[in-house]
């Protein structure tokens, strides 16, 4: 079986993921990244050793890789958006679906497709299934 390419993907797409938080979000960036860290506190997503600033922020959506908390919080506030913000290219809708499986344990691909809000089934199907694939193969722990 040739070697998925997903997980390369799903990590190029790590910034465009905080990026989308950083342009919807209704506050100065220095605001959304402490909603960021906090969110990830508070829902268990992770224990950002401190606050980033809205300069860290930035560089995470410009390139930088984010941490995985930053990007488990952004998803997470973005699917709960009333905008109902989806994925802009492959790359991103890869990240998105591999930090949909991590934001909490799914017994089967079937539970993680029902979590997700309606307006991300259609968007996330496909990448969904490659990321269940991969985390199964243990490429994406």
């Amino acid at each position: 079986m040739p070697e998925s390419h997903f997980y390369s993907k799903a990590m190029a797409g790590m910034p465009a993921l905080v990026g989308q938080w950083l342009m919807l979000g209704e506050a100065t960036p220095d605001q959304l990244a402490v909603i960021l860290a906090d969110t990830a506190r508070v829902t268990q997503l992770g224990q950002p050793e401190a606050d980033p600033n809205g300069e860290t922020l930035t560089a995470w959506s410009r390139g930088h890789q984010p941490p995985q908390w930053a990007s488990k919080a952004a998803l997470f506030l973005l699917a709960q958006m009333p905008q109902h913000p989806s994925p802009r290219s492959q790359e991103e809708t890869a990240a998105w679906a591999y930090t949909w499986l991590r934001l909490r344990d799914f017994s089967d691909i079937e539970s993680a497709r029902d979590a997700l809000p309606f307006h991300l089934r259609e968007p996330l199907d496909e990448a969904l299934s490659e990321a269940w694939m991969d985390m199964r193969a243990q490429r994406l722990i």
